[in-house]
């Protein structure tokens, strides 16, 4: 199926690049925006796969507009695409629900693996950023460990899901690793998200580095 994306950023000639590219890949770009507000409110009327969300907006927050988007639209995942590789930058974002997180250095090949990734529902940073972010989320884990209520019961194989999602592999390697079907794996992901409240993969993994699965 056509992967279905929209573009957020407040620059046009940035904008309108990113949207030939994509459309030149095959991707349906259905639609774009400069702002936060705007977004928003066009997300909640397209319903894209993925939004590519820059952070400076200009006036407005691409933080706070992809926490609204991934809220509201539970099917539809965010990948930002900013120029900015800071830490506070990439931990708000992924906090905020972004599923992935690419610098615009990245060149065109990148810019298309990241967006059919991230629709497949893979966790996609730019080199070095996922290593920052799950070293972050382990450093949190353990200084917000403590008595907790116990988690909600996972099936053996959720949590066999579950464990290799915090190690970073794909949909498609855990189902070669495990030799069933990539739709068995999202199947399995999904609803080890339901039970535990979450929303994409990156929660999953910090859940899963929480509760010691990553080892």
């Amino acid at each position: 199926m056509t992967i279905s994306v929209m573009i957020v950023d407040d620059h046009p000639i940035w904008r309108d690049g990113v949207a030939r590219d994509l459309t030149e890949h095959g991707f349906d770009v259905r639609a774009t925006a400069a702002d936060a507000a705007a977004a928003v409110r066009i997300a909640r009327a397209v319903r894209p796969d993925v939004v590519l969300m820059d952070l400076n907006l200009g006036e407005s927050s691409g933080v706070a507009a992809t926490r609204s988007v991934t809220t509201e639209l539970p099917g539809t995942r965010v990948l930002v695409l900013s120029a900015s590789g800071e830490h506070d930058d990439v931990l708000q974002a992924v906090m905020a629900g972004a599923s992935g997180y690419l610098v615009k250095s990245a060149s065109v090949t990148e810019l298309v693996d990241a967006v059919r990734r991230t629709a497949d529902g893979d966790p996609v940073f730019t080199a070095g950023l996922a290593g920052m972010v799950l070293g972050e989320y382990r450093r949190m884990a353990g200084a917000s460990s403590g008595s907790q209520p116990p988690p909600p019961r996972l099936t053996e194989r959720e949590t066999e899901v579950l464990r290799l999602v915090a190690k970073g592999l794909t949909a498609r390697q855990i189902a070669t690793k495990l030799v069933i079907s990539h739709r068995t794996v999202e199947n399995h992901v999904q609803s080890t998200l339901r039970k535990l409240q979450l929303h994409n993969r990156v929660e999953l993994a910090r859940y899963a580095i929480e509760h010691g699965l990553d080892t």
